[in-house]
């Protein structure tokens, strides 16, 4: 699949909402990607799954490795599609923990796999976690790439899409001063 259906499913599944949106940075948004919404449908979740695997899998990696929340049906598909171990990091104080009897061999081939980028902060700390842990990170993956090339992903990085959303300071918002009332969308309020 390439980007432009990426894209389109996201906005024939109503994952590309429109509206006023609170982001986990605390800037606002017209556009937000609920890819939670996309990946709901397991038909589509194994097709996007299938994309990022044709992505990464010339890095051979044995893992897949997502940050959770967002990630772990995307990674999960993922790793089917590549007949790897799914697995996931779980963040506790705002550090990315491995939990649930998860862990990572010395010199493992790790790839990380993530719906949306925004800043690549959660990816750079979930590929240290995985690196101080003794685990190769060989590649990143993600459906929607959106940080406009200021992710600084230190790996090989494979975005299936990548897209431009605005994105405003609170004091400078249009939305607020139309008066549009504003949504804090995401699992945790996160941007994504």
């Amino acid at each position: 699949m390439r980007g432009e259906e990426l894209l389109g499913l996201y906005e024939r599944e109503g994952a590309l909402l429109r509206g006023h949106f609170l982001l986990r940075s605390g800037k606002h948004a017209e556009r937000y990607l609920q890819s939670a919404l996309l990946l709901s449908r397991p038909p589509l979740a194994e097709k996007a799954g299938e994309t990022l695997a044709d992505l990464i899998r010339e890095f051979g990696p044995r893992t897949i490795l997502a940050p959770a929340l967002g990630g772990i049906v995307i990674g999960h598909e993922t790793a089917r599609a590549l007949g790897a171990r799914a697995i996931f990091a779980e963040r506790r104080e705002d550090r990315f923990l491995l939990r649930r009897g998860f862990r990572l061999a010395p010199g493992e081939p790790v790839a990380v796999v993530e719906d949306v980028v925004t800043t690549g902060g959660s990816l750079r700390s979930v590929i240290d976690m995985a690196e101080r842990l003794g685990a190769k990170v060989v590649a990143v993956a993600a459906l929607v790439d959106r940080s406009e090339g200021r992710a600084r992903i230190p790996v090989p990085f494979r975005p299936a899409a990548t897209l431009e959303l605005a994105v405003y300071d609170p004091a400078s918002c249009p939305l607020c001063r139309e008066g549009i009332p504003i949504d804090e969308p995401g699992s945790r309020g996160d941007d994504a």
